[in-house]
């Protein structure tokens, strides 16, 4: 263990470079991380007289310091971020629910969809986020796909046509891009739009429709014409409820933290041209003695590592030594100029109250919000599953026979962590033969897929009951079912789905790419949800099976009774339904079914009883 003399000393010999410096508990633990233009300048500074609270409390624990050296600080400000969410140190502020921020994604395909990601990844797409409020990023897409006209199947449409569009085209929801009904360049204007959309750019948006509604009435195309000037008037809608923050047309961000014991709350306004579009907040987890500046500071790095979009100007309430860097960086991600610094003129003094008042608010009300459990289950399943989306809709599957009989299938379906059961399906096994659960499963996937894609397929039959296709497939068992599940979905092209497999037996996890399987917390959320939508595809399995089985055996009975035919028979199943309650009916009961006689109604009620 080093002493907090032997610290200082090796602080005089660090490099006047720019890096990070790591600060390690005797027991090896990362404690802090943090970045620097000098390490020298900047670690030497925590062996100065009169450190602060939270720099007292460090170097009480601190054995030993560790640094890495970097090209630049703005790398420092990268690697400082990476360290502090894989080692989570006690001492650094960080982003209570770091792991749960989702984000919109416009993909990098030839016809782009419009996805509810966790990560961001460099893979040419473009992202928008993070959105603090799950509910209010819902809307924002649920309005965008109202809008404009981007599809929102999973069909594979690089290199396949399908012969007819889905329901959403002649709707109007959809340019049909899947039978070709549309290039790439009219459906790329959609695109974009929803793009200056998501970043708050409604006026671009309506003056680029203005245009191309101009243009369609020139050549008398009145009905798209028509619809371009519905969704002007609901931007327009959009664009009065904005409120204007500045007089001049600019893009800014205003930035503010509230500081409490161990918890702390940012927020954040989002001022594009000149109007205020959104507001988020970030509950933050504060070390001890942590002070409202250093908070600021660590709270700026771990937003705008995570941010999308970089306007030119960020407001603080104050200056903090990592601004420099910052600059450096954010001016690096937006390629041009970005200033950070406190606010001069009243209108933007204003802006940074109200954001230091939101910040305030939220402290005060951050004991008594609690993320839904069912939002919490799909975030912690998504990490722990290394899901590319949040798995807003999983459908589970089961298979169940009897000595080799009466083979049935069941689809539960949960949308937002809650049973869909509206969506619920069943589906009796075709195949003969000796049991084999995996070529049942093979079945029943098969044609559930089939079905959704011959319903977004074809209008005329699309009723709804399968065209909405699952972010998740959940199958029970363990890699031979999963195999059959990826099997399937690579059968029919459809590479937009996770699957994921959970054997009963140790609650094993098994996921594609992946040898050795997942087991999560014994009652952490994501667990529970999985096995809660598991179990629900067992019972309804199970159910199904049971009603078959007992049709059968009542079909069987009524057979041996003289003088009971197909009508008869089929009159006393819509009446009675099941051999128990063909029992519990008394006699009378039995001559009250229309058009059986006394005779036969006496042999039946014998036949029952004996």
């Amino acid at each position: 263990m080093v002493s907090p003399t032997d610290l200082a000393l090796r602080a005089r010999d660090l490099p006047k470079s720019p890096g990070v410096y790591l600060f390690r508990g005797a027991d090896g633990a990362v404690l802090y991380v943090g970045k620097a233009s000098s390490l020298r300048d900047r670690v030497r500074s925590y062996f100065a007289p009169r450190p602060s609270p939270k720099v007292r409390l460090l170097l009480r624990e601190a054995a030993d310091l560790e640094t890495i050296l970097t090209p630049t600080e703005e790398d420092a400000l990268v690697l400082e971020d990476a360290l502090v969410k894989k080692h989570r140190p006690r001492f650094n502020v960080r982003l209570r629910d770091d792991k749960r921020y989702p984000y919109l994604k416009i993909t990098a395909e030839t016809f782009p969809r419009i996805l509810v990601v966790r990560r961001l990844a460099d893979d040419g797409a473009r992202y928008f986020g993070p959105y603090t409020s799950s509910r209010a990023m819902r809307r924002a897409l649920k309005l965008a796909h109202k809008l404009f006209p981007v599809r929102t199947c999973n069909l594979p449409l690089e290199d396949r046509r399908y012969d007819r569009p889905c329901l959403l085209y002649h709707l109007g929801r959809c340019l049909g891009p899947c039978a070709g009904l549309v290039t790439p360049k009219e459906y790329g204007k959609a695109v974009d739009a929803a793009a200056r959309f998501f970043e708050g750019r409604v006026e671009e948006v309506v003056e680029a429709l203005s245009g191309e509604m101009a243009r369609a009435a020139e050549e008398e195309r009145f009905e798209h014409a028509a619809r371009l000037r519905d969704t002007i008037r609901a931007l327009e809608r959009i664009r009065e409820r904005q409120t204007v923050a500045l007089p001049e047309p600019v893009d800014l961000d205003v930035v503010a933290v509230a500081v409490g014991e161990d918890r702390g709350q940012g927020a954040v306004l989002l001022v594009r041209g000149g109007r205020l579009i959104g507001r988020e907040g970030f509950a933050l987890a504060l070390p001890p003695g942590a002070s409202p500046e250093e908070a600021l500071e660590e709270f700026l790095d771990a937003y705008y590592t995570r941010a999308t979009a970089i306007p030119p100007e960020v407001l603080v309430p104050s200056s903090v030594p990592g601004l420099p860097a910052l600059e450096g960086y954010l001016a690096r991600r937006r390629g041009g100029r970005v200033r950070v610094g406190v606010p001069r003129s009243p209108e933007r003094r204003a802006l940074l109250g109200m954001a230091e008042r939101n910040a305030s608010l939220a402290l005060r009300r951050a004991e008594e919000e609690v993320l839904p459990l069912e939002e919490e289950a799909l975030d912690e399943l998504a990490e722990a599953l290394g899901l590319s989306v949040r798995p807003w809709r999983i459908e589970a599957f089961d298979v169940s026979n009897l000595q080799g009989e009466e083979a049935t299938g069941s689809m539960v379906a949960f949308v937002g962590g809650r049973p869909r059961r509206d969506a619920y399906r069943r589906f009796r096994v075709r195949i003969s033969g000796k049991p084999d659960d995996y070529a049942m499963m093979e079945e029943v996937l098969r044609r559930r897929l089939r079905h959704g894609l011959a319903e977004l397929g074809d209008p005329a039959i699309a009723r709804g009951r399968f065209s909405d296709l699952p972010d998740l497939v959940l199958v029970d068992g363990g890699k031979g079912q999963l195999s059959v599940a990826e099997r399937v979905l690579s059968e029919l092209e459809l590479g937009g789905i996770e699957v994921a497999a959970l054997a009963k037996r140790e609650e094993l996890i098994f996921v594609p790419g992946s040898d050795k399987p997942i087991r999560l917390p014994r009652g952490s959320p994501a667990l529970k949800l999985l096995q809660q939508v598991r179990d629900e595809a067992h019972r309804f399995a199970i159910d199904y099976h049971r009603t078959l089985r007992e049709k059968r055996t009542l079909g069987s009975l009524l057979d041996g009774v003289p003088g009971i035919g197909p009508k008869r028979k089929a009159a006393l199943l819509t009446r009675f339904g099941s051999v128990d309650g063909l029992r519990r009916a008394s006699l009378e009961e039995l001559l009250s079914v229309p058009g059986l006689p006394r005779t036969t109604a006496e042999l039946l009620y014998k036949a029952l009883h004996a």
